[in-house]
């Protein structure tokens, strides 16, 4: 089964005006793994669609949804999977892909049927990206082995991490699509600081491994104007193209950034010093 919603894009000036109530629904992404469902949101966004899959009793088809006026999902698509759960296998147009915990597979435009299946007792949890493609790419497995890793941060600044960048274009040919994991190490429980944003493409970002009982307090807003959503476990988060995309947590934990637009140099940031942040 597939489930579906949709969001609009919010202009700055009216979000600084949100209450708590409405900020977590415009921009907060909850209930991604419901078992034997695949649950996607479609946002104005760059046109991205964040979703999760969790197969249990049966294997789960990617099936189009009316948003896209496509016969096949990625008929205009590409998308990106990372699983967060057991073991699990996908199938693209009968091509058998393993994927183990933190493990990626980028999938090209043009492809006409994905499913999803759990391989062990322990479900697997698909964490999906999609965005718009122009051209078909090839698909491709990356893991731990082939991905471009980062050593980050300091324990004094409690922001020691290992960026793993996944589907990036200095690993995999993408229109536009990229996407990473972001570990932090015990003791530590700040994300990307500096705070910064990019005007030329957007984020969604996915909290995971976080101890049950704790908390991530995810920043976001024009860096002048903040504000913050306090996230659970496996749940993700919209990012505009004007908002910093910070987090501190209770504990340490993990995340995974995606991000779509016009640019795919993973450098292009405008950064906001931590004590210029209103």
């Amino acid at each position: 089964m597939t489930k579906y919603s949709f969001r609009y894009a919010s202009h700055p000036d009216d979000a600084k005006n949100y209450d708590t109530a409405r900020i977590r629904k415009e921009f907060l992404i909850d209930n991604l793994f419901s078992a034997d469902e695949i649950n996607l949101v479609y946002s104005m966004y760059d046109r991205l669609i964040v979703g999760g899959a969790r197969p249990v009793e049966s294997e789960l088809k990617l099936e189009t949804i009316p948003y896209l006026k496509s016969e096949n999902f990625l008929d205009r698509r590409e998308l990106g999977i990372i699983n967060v759960g057991g073991e699990g296998e996908v199938s693209v147009d009968g091509e058998k892909f393993r994927l183990n915990k933190k493990e990626a597979l980028y999938v090209g435009m043009g492809i006409k049927e994905v499913t999803f299946k759990s391989t062990t007792g322990e479900p697997a949890l698909f964490y999906l990206n999609s965005a718009p493609a122009h051209k078909n790419f090839p698909n491709k497995k990356i893991t731990k082995e082939n991905a471009e890793i980062v050593h980050l941060g300091d324990d004094n600044t409690a922001n020691k991490r290992i960026l793993n960048k996944l589907i990036v274009n200095s690993i995999v040919e993408t229109c536009q699509l990229q996407m990473g994991l972001t570990e932090l190490l015990p003791g530590n429980i700040w994300n990307t600081m500096p705070s910064h944003t990019h005007e030329r493409r957007m984020e969604a970002y996915f909290y995971f491994d976080l101890e049950e009982g704790q908390t991530v307090s995810h920043f976001m807003g024009q860096p002048q104007e903040t504000r913050h959503i306090f996230m659970q476990n496996n749940e993700a988060v919209f990012s505009p193209e004007w908002s910093i995309h910070s987090g501190a947590g209770t504990s340490n934990y993990s995340f995974i950034w995606g991000m779509a637009g016009e640019n795919l140099d993973y450098g292009d940031m405008d950064i906001v010093a931590a004590n210029e942040l209103k």
